[in-house]
């Protein structure tokens, strides 16, 4: 492992100039025009080591010129106008847009920390200058929640070492319910292009796979312990909201397949590497079990029985690993007392994490 010195946060701080940028940081924006310039000031200012490209993904309000405005005066901003195809196909536009050496994605309704932001920026200007390949970035990320005084912070200390190169067996086991979300992530550009990531189009949920598919290419981590990401929950219409997320049960499903067909399909050596994993994959069928049965509906519980029983058929063991988990078995309770008690549970979830 390989240890990098601590960058002293600077308020505000610029970068040196670079040829080629070290960052580019995607944001898929449809109909933003009422929050989009929240997110880009907190993107723009820190030089030509960092590039935005806003993905105006065929929005019908004042987006596209909103960011237009942005590209004019910052020659950082790019704005690439596209058919509406959903987030997916938003972030897939970016990435072949994309001329950074790293890779992240910011919503239009979240915003990053400026002075974190600039913290990260130093942080792979100084792999490029030392020449350490670094393939994923992981920091923390705040749940802005409309209404919530205390603000939750997702940290991965526990099982990630502070500011050090390391790889998947220099990681510790990650707390139940902790899992990398996209929000957190910064990945090598060119990982992701051998990898061929290639998100589903018309279709919610898909940064699941976003922060889940790419991992098996990875061999070297970096955990820059600052709170970046600000995740913004508060609007009536966005995807995490309950309400939405029940009429959206198909999309939820349709990526919890992919997702599992995917780590059925993929060889994973490494030991850790699979637990996480198999971690990840384990909450995001809990959440699919639970909002089946949220919606009570005979056909959804139908649904819910049919998710397990593919699994169970194609693929024996990775049934077993996630269906009789901890989380697994606690959202799959049988009978109406235990799926009282798998919503109990997923509420007190949603409390203590402040997700929606």
């Amino acid at each position: 492992m390989t240890q990098l010195a601590p960058l002293a946060p600077q308020h505000g701080a610029g970068t040196p100039a670079v040829a080629t940028p070290v960052l580019t940081v995607v944001v898929p924006a449809y109909n933003s025009d009422a929050y989009l310039d929240r997110c880009l000031d907190t993107l723009v200012g820190v030089g030509p080591a960092v590039e935005v490209v806003v993905v105006d993904d065929g929005s019908t309000d004042g987006t596209a010129a909103l960011a237009q405005r942005y590209a004019e005066r910052h020659p950082g901003v790019r704005v690439v106008s596209k058919a509406n195809g959903g987030h997916g196909s938003a972030v897939n536009t970016g990435l072949e847009h994309a001329t950074g050496t790293w890779f992240k994605v910011v919503d239009s309704d979240d915003w990053v920390d400026v002075d974190a932001f600039a913290e990260l920026v130093r942080t792979l200007l100084a792999f490029v200058e030392g020449g350490q390949d670094v393939d994923l970035v992981v920091s923390n990320f705040v749940y802005e929640k409309t209404g919530k005084r205390t603000k939750t912070v997702v940290r991965f200390g526990s099982a990630l070492p502070r500011r050090t190169v390391t790889t998947w067996s220099g990681t510790r086991r990650f707390r139940r319910g902790r899992y990398m979300l996209m929000h957190a992530m910064v990945y090598r550009t060119q990982l992701l292009r051998d990898v061929g990531l290639r998100l589903p189009e018309h279709t919610f949920y898909v940064d699941n796979l976003y922060a889940f598919v790419p991992l098996a290419r990875v061999r070297t981590l970096y955990y820059l312990d600052v709170d970046l990401y600000r995740y913004f929950i508060g609007r009536e219409d966005q995807s995490v909201q309950e309400a939405v997320m029940l009429r959206r049960l198909d999309q939820q499903l349709r990526v919890n397949r992919a997702m599992l067909r995917h780590l059925h399909d993929t060889p994973v050596t490494d030991r850790r590497l699979r637990r996480y994993l198999l971690h990840h994959l384990e909450i995001v069928c809990a959440v699919s079990s639970v909002l089946l049965l949220r919606s009570g509906t005979p056909q959804d519980l139908a649904a819910r029985d049919a998710l397990w029983a593919e699994l169970r058929a194609e693929d024996w063991w990775l049934y077993r690993r996630v269906r009789w988990s901890a989380v697994g078995a606690l959202s799959n309770l049988p009978g109406r007392p235990g799926r009282h008690v798998s919503l109990l549970a997923y509420r007190l979830a949603q409390r203590v994490v402040g997700f929606s």
